[in-house]
């Protein structure tokens, strides 16, 4: 699975009931870049393929809300380990702050740089694959993301997300603050739009059995303590973000490519299906 040696290019998913057929195939010789405004795009965004033309990569888009940097510190690594995976590139996003001026800075939080752009709802549905990251608030997801979930009412109505890939990420005050807790009632929301919840196990191997350290994470997924907010995120921690990012990319690319092989296969079939019935 890690290697994603599918059989055949699989083509960006296509919503529901919706035709591939008249997909358009990137011209011979050419080449497109997938550029997020506010981000630096990789160096190489499109994946060549065997006639010479290009496909553009599969993206994996890491949704985040973090006030202290916590989740901002997992979502980076996060990044790294997505952007490891060939043919697959992780973009960062923020949800919108629901939080007044004033009360972020009676709460002493820290500006946030302008390179990671804010997400609307309506642009969920270009990402082959999501990963969401929160904060807790007494085991369950912070108000900012919830309120970000609370706007995706449109494309539940559509199922717009259906089939698409998702897991969580979280950060705690404490050990017993919610680490598995907060994923597990996000898992509810994923549910509701039909997408597939991806939780990351014990594949961490070794890593998700040592005790002679503090960790956050769990199965449910990366993992950070905070403490009393001064608590930077352990080594550890970081290693299990990346590991995360890798095989949520690892399943992208997986399932993107199983898809493409089944998708040909029918196209085959319906031109065989012709070409009997006009002999």
């Amino acid at each position: 699975m890690g290697k994603g040696g599918g059989c055949c290019v699989s083509k960006k998913r296509s919503s529901l009931g919706e035709s591939d057929d008249n997909l358009p195939n990137p011209p011979s010789g050419t080449r497109s870049t997938t550029t997020v405004e506010g981000q630096n795009p990789t160096a190489d965004s499109t994946v060549p393929l065997q006639d010479g033309a290009l496909l553009k990569k599969l993206r994996i888009f890491i949704v985040f809300y973090s006030m202290y940097g916590h989740i901002e510190g997992l979502a980076r690594r996060m990044k790294k380990g997505v952007d490891g995976i060939e043919g697959v590139e992780g973009v960062l996003f923020r949800v919108p702050e629901t939080l007044a001026p004033e009360v972020l800075d009676q709460m002493k939080v820290p500006p946030r740089e302008g390179e990671i752009p804010v997400i609307s709802a309506e642009e969920l549905v270009e990402a082959d694959g999501l990963l969401f990251g929160f904060p807790t608030r007494y085991g369950s997801m912070s108000a900012q993301m919830k309120a970000f979930f609370d706007s995706t009412g449109q494309l539940w109505k559509e199922q717009k997300l259906a089939g698409v890939p998702a897991g969580f990420f979280v950060s705690t005050g404490t050990q017993g603050g919610g680490q598995e807790t907060t994923a597990w009632t996000a898992i509810t929301q994923l549910a509701h739009h039909g997408m597939l919840y991806v939780p990351i196990g014990y594949t961490f191997g070794a890593g998700m059995f040592k005790m002679d350290t503090i960790r956050g994470g769990s199965p449910y997924g990366a993992g950070v303590f905070s403490g009393d907010g001064s608590r930077e995120p352990t080594e550890t921690e970081l290693a299990l973000a990346e590991h995360q990012g890798k095989y949520m990319a690892m399943i992208v690319k997986s399932e993107n490519e199983k898809s493409g092989c089944i998708n040909l296969v029918a196209r085959y079939l319906r031109f065989f299906d012709v070409a009997i019935r006009f002999s």
